[in-house]
Order: structure tokens, then sequence, then C-alpha cells
């Protein structure tokens, strides 16, 4: 198989990364591993990698915020493979991941060889779905789409509100005046068709419970 391909492993946890690492070598000898451990840590990877082949995502790293990273990841990079690899294996979260556009699901309780098979599977460009039941979740899919309008910068801003920081902390963090934050929480608002930021904070929790 080609050995260029340049794949990102974006996990939080260095043993399960390690894994990864090897079962990626095991299925692609000499392709080119980056890792990150956080959604920030990811996104500057990939501001930095022009053509990445793969990403192999958890969920549930820090700042990911469950399904709604994926959908922003999708919308950000339409056309990047995204690989779910995530230790929540029920089928309802399955149908999600498929749902928001992952190109793949593979569950962490996966041996070596059921790893390195998913991995040549997804790489011979078919995508890799467990068996189990693939249902349609409409109500999510239109809060998807919500999710996938906003801007990195909106995106970025609402994973903060979420945490519980206030306007001025965020502003701070991101360093940007309190107006500008403002600014964006009116467009976050209007996009996600909420009124306040406890209804944008629930919208958001409802994906990350599916994760």
């Amino acid at each position: 198989m080609d050995s260029t391909y340049n794949i990102i492993i974006a996990d939080d946890h260095p043993l399960f990364r390690n894994a990864l690492f090897q079962s990626v070598h095991m299925a692609v000898s000499g392709a080119n591993l980056l890792e990150a451990d956080s959604l920030e840590a990811l996104l500057s990877v990939l501001a930095k990698e022009e053509e990445p082949d793969l990403l192999l995502l958890d969920l549930k790293m820090p700042g990911a915020n469950g399904m709604s990273g994926l959908i922003h990841l999708r919308a950000e990079y339409p056309d990047l493979p995204i690989v779910v690899v995530s230790a929540s294996e029920e089928s309802s979260v399955v149908t999600q991941v498929k749902s928001h556009g992952a190109f793949g699901f593979i569950p962490k309780s996966s041996d070596m060889r059921e790893l390195v098979s998913a991995l040549n599977q997804v790489l011979n460009g078919e995508p890799f779905f467990p068996e189990g039941s693939i249902t349609n979740n409409a109500a999510c899919n239109d809060l998807a789409e919500k999710i996938s309008t906003l801007t990195p910068q909106q995106y970025k801003v609402l994973g903060m509100l979420s945490d519980g920081l206030l306007n001025k902390q965020i502003a701070y963090e991101l360093n940007v005046s309190e107006a500008t934050i403002k600014a964006h929480m009116t467009a976050i608002f209007r996009k996600l068709g909420v009124k306040n930021r406890t209804q944008a904070v629930i919208l958001l929790q409802q994906l990350e419970s599916e994760a």
C-alpha cells in the first residue's frame, strides 16, 4: 500500500493514541502520523497540514463537545475523511456519527486485527461501520445543520459558553473585546434559533449526550 499517507490521530488518551499508532503502522507502512490531544491542537495541525488523507477522531477529547466537534470539522473540512474512534458503541451513536458525515466508526474495543482491517478498508476508499442498525434522527440532523453554519470563532465561543465562561472571560481567552463576543453571541443565537445562552447550551448538550 502507498506509504505517503498523512494520517492524524486525535485522542486525549496517550495509551490509546499509541495503540492506534501501532495499528496504523501495521496497516500502512511508512505513513506520516500526526497527533493531537484536544480539538484546539487538532485545528492547529489541520491549519498546517495541506491535505491529510485521514483523521481518526475521538469524540470526547477536550474541546470536542461530543458530536458537535465532528459537525464543526465536517463543515470546515468537507473533503477530509473522518473516522470516529469511540468507546461509545451503541447503535444510536454509530447512527449519529454516520448522519453527521463521518466516513467510518471504529469501536475502541476492537482488537488489533479488527483495527488494521478497518483502516485498510477506509484507506481503500470504502466507509467502515460496524454491523448495527443505522436509523434516522431528523431532530438531531436539523440541529447538526445549524451547528455547521457557525464560523470557527463562533463555534469556539459556543464551546466556552457551554463550559460556563462569562463574556469577559471568553473575550480574554480569545484576545478580543467584549463587544466582539456579544456580536458573536447574537450571531450564534440567530443561527441556532435560540433567544439566550441557556438555550444555546442546552442545544449543544443535546449533541454531547449522543456521543
